[in-house]
Parts: structure tokens; C-alpha cells; sequence
């Protein structure tokens, strides 16, 4: 028997019921905020990815499905959704309009990691991306965008933030981090020291439990912000304690892709294991000129669809719809007439054995249909059909015609 890849999952009853719910409630949120729907392809040029996310990073250097295809192309399966969408946005010349756009996208993303609980190979991601607003009102508006999105999914959370700077203050800071690192590199992890020489502010995202204890008093990006960053750090924390939004200062919050500037956020939960991020995301304004477009500020987030399935508080399901069955095989076929008709503006389950009445009202039952509808010998020749409210429990006999 052939079974799914290790880290991919079939989703399916329960499940897909659960997913379907997310999208449709991160969707109708995000459209509140004025956001216009974006799809992506999964396989783009691996060069996107090393370009944005960077090659010190661990989904490049690591954890790509990547490999050649046969016209010889350096392709990639998706392993985050942003970079495609800023692709995007330059390839319809969108970057060279004055208009602000705003996308939100869902769908598959992969990485070959280990799997693990909320983690997969293949994941699913909502996310969105705000383009051509510079203003730190935007960075907050996105974060209550998120906040109401898990609020009417029922889901706790605790907000983190940092502010990774820009291109004025970020470098004396690298200098200054890089010194302190150099002088406990013997004791730091063998990706920490080699990030040391390529991205050394990822150093700070290293869940090593050694490293993290060293990095206790590393020299802190939020202490050396240059006016223009602390002022619009300062302005988002007020922005979200007149809002009642609660949140952490967390200095070591990097988000692990190199596009991002500025703003810094993720929302966790202790609900799975250990705190886990269940989304994240940030300010990127260099990402688009770095991309070949027209310098475009910019900010986005990811929602992790899998990490908030066991989060989700499901709506009460109630009985919708219609249940339809014959009694005598010679009414199969005028109830599968009067489904096609009720199906333009119903939920219609038909059964097209004809069956006794009590393997009819399982069947119902097991539908979750409000109504039962069945058609025996005597309805088939009077031109009638029985129906039962499932909640009321009212039995009638009534004219096809009626139903129609």
C-alpha cells in the first residue's frame, strides 16, 4: 500500500472542515481591511529565494525542495509565500504605480525539515501583503487584522515585537554585535559561527539553549535605533496599549528571513508544546528594489494554518438541507429529479438505493440534513412526497409540486 511522503498529510473529515474555517474566516477579515485575492505558482526560480530569503538562512541553505527540470531551470517548491507575491507585484509593473495594493493569499508551502507536531513538509500558510504604505500605522493595522482573525477563531495568543532597524542603524549595530560575538565564538554552535560571517543578526535566533544563554547580554538593536526607528517603535507600542493589544519586547526577535526591516512581530501560544509561533511577520521595504523593482515600502504576515488547527474553536454545526430517498426503485429516478432542482439553492444528500424507511432516517441522521424527503409506492402514485423536519420532528405529506 502506497501511503503519503513522511511529512505530508491527507487532510480530510475533521480536518478539512477546520481548514476550510480558517480560510474563510482569515479571508473575510483580510477583505474588511480592503485586501484583493493573489495566487501565486508553487514552483518558482530558486534564485527568488536566495535573493529574499537569503542564503544564510536555514530554509535556503537547508530545507528547499529544489532541483533542476528538464529545460535545465534551477527551480523550487515555495517555502514561504511573500517572496512570490513581491514577485508578483514587480512582474505586473504594479511597483511603478502610485496606487497602494493589498493582496492575501493561501495555499501549500514546503520544507524539508523534521516533521513534528504543527510542523510539516507540506504546510499551509493565509498571509498577507501590504504594499506602498510607509507609515507605522500600517505595521500596527495588519497586527490587529491578526489579533481579530484569532479572536473569531476563539484562539489565545501572546503578541512579541522588535524593531530590526534600518539600513542607518542596522550596520554600526552588526559591527557591534559581530565584535561580541567573535569573543565567545569558541562556545557558540557551529551554525552561529558560521552566520557570524554571513548574517550575524540570525545569530540571535538560534534556539541552541547555550547559545541563547551567551546571547543574554549581546549588545541590543532596540537600544541603538536611530530617531526616525525608535520614534515609530515607540508610536506602534502606544498605537497598542490604547488598543488594549498586550505584547512582549523580545530583543532577540529576527523572524529568521533576511528580508525584513523595522517592525518585527510574532503571535505564539503555549496551547501546543512549548511556545510556538502560530504567525508572524514584519516590515520588508528593501525587498522589492532588492528584487529589481522601484523601492517600495512594504509589510506583510503568515498565518501557520496547520500550527492553529487543534486551536480552533469550531462553530456549533447545525442541520442544513435536504435528505432524499426512495422507498420502491421505481421513485429513485423522480428523486433525483426533484435534487436537481432543490440543489439550486439547497444542500441536497440523495440516496439512489432504494431502501426501508429506518435505513432511510440513519441516513439522514447521518447527513446532518434538516429535512428528511422520502418517495414510497403510495407517494410515487399520488404525485406527493413525505417530508420531516428533523429538528421540529412535523411529519407531512404534500404535493411534489409544492416542494418544487
Amino acid at each position: 500500500m502506497i501511503q503519503p511522503l513522511r511529512g505530508m498529510k491527507d487532510l480530510m473529515f475533521e480536518d478539512s472542515q477546520r481548514f476550510v474555517h480558517i480560510v474563510t474566516t482569515a479571508i473575510k477579515v483580510a477583505r474588511r481591511y480592503g485586501y484583493g485575492y493573489i495566487e501565486t505558482p508553487i514552483l518558482e526560480e530558486t534564485a527568488l529565494f536566495k535573493r529574499s530569503v537569503g542564503d544564510s538562512s536555514d530554509i535556503v541553505s537547508k530545507e528547499m525542495y529544489q532541483f533542476e527540470d528538464k529545460g535545465g531551470n534551477d527551480v523550487c517548491m515555495r517555502p514561504e509565500g511573500t517572496a512570490g507575491v513581491v514577485r508578483a507585484f514587480i512582474s505586473a509593473k504594479l511597483d511603478r504605480q502610485p496606487v497602494k495594493q493589498k493582496f492575501y493569499y493561501y495555499g501549500p508551502m514546503f520544507r524539508y525539515e523534521r516533521p513534528q507536531k504543527g510542523r510539516l513538509r507540506e504546510f499551509h500558510q493565509f498571509g498577507c501583503e501590504s504594499f506602498g504604505e510607509a507609515s507605522v500605522y500600517e505595521d500596527f493595522t495588519l497586527i490587529i487584522m491578526i489579533a481579530q482573525i484569532f479572536e473569531e477563531l476563539g484562539i489565545g495568543f501572546e503578541l512579541k515585537l522588535n524593531s530590526l532597524g534600518c539600513s542607518e542603524c542596522m550596520p554600526p549595530y552588526r559591527e557591534n554585535l559581530v565584535g561580541f560575538l567573535t569573543e565567545i565564538k569558541a562556545d557558540l554552535c557551529e551554525d552561529c559561527n558560521r552566520r557570524i560571517g554571513t548574517n550575524p543578526i540570525r545569530v540571535l535566533d538560534c534556539k541552541n539553549e547555550t547559545c541563547q544563554s551567551l546571547l543574554k547580554n549581546s549588545p541590543k538593536l532596540i537600544d541603538n535605533l536611530c530617531d526616525p526607528c525608535d520614534s515609530d517603535f515607540k508610536k506602534l507600542t502606544a498605537l497598542l496599549d490604547d488598543a488594549g493589544i498586550a505584547y512582549e519586547i523580545d530583543t532577540n526577535l529576527v523572524r529568521g528571513l533576511d528580508y525584513y526591516n523595522k517592525t518585527a512581530f510574532e503571535f505564539v501560544s503555549n496551547e501546543i508544546g512549548a511556545q510556538s509561533a502560530i504567525a508572524g511577520g514584519g516590515r520588508y521595504d528593501r525587498l522589492v528594489e532588492y528584487l529589481d523593482g522601484k523601492p517600495t515600502p512594504a509589510v506583510g504576515f503568515a498565518i501557520g494554518i496547520e500550527r492553529i488547527m487543534a486551536l480552533v474553536k469550531m462553530p456549533e454545526s447545525s442541520k442544513e438541507g435536504y435528505y432524499m430517498g426512495a422507498m420502491v426503485p421505481e421513485a429513485v429516478e423522480k428523486v433525483l429529479m426533484l435534487a436537481n432542482t432543490k440543489r439550486k439553492n439547497k444542500k441536497v444528500t440523495v440516496e439512489y438505493t432504494s431502501k426501508g424507511f429506518k435505513s432511510h432516517m440513519k441516513g439522514a441522521d447521518k447527513s446532518n440534513a434538516r429535512f428528511a424527503l422520502l418517495i414510497g409506492e403510495d407517494e410515487l402514485a399520488n404525485g406527493t412526497v413525505w417530508l420531516k423536519d428533523l429538528e421540529t420532528k412535523e411529519e407531512r405529506t404534500l404535493p411534489i409540486e409544492e416542494i418544487v
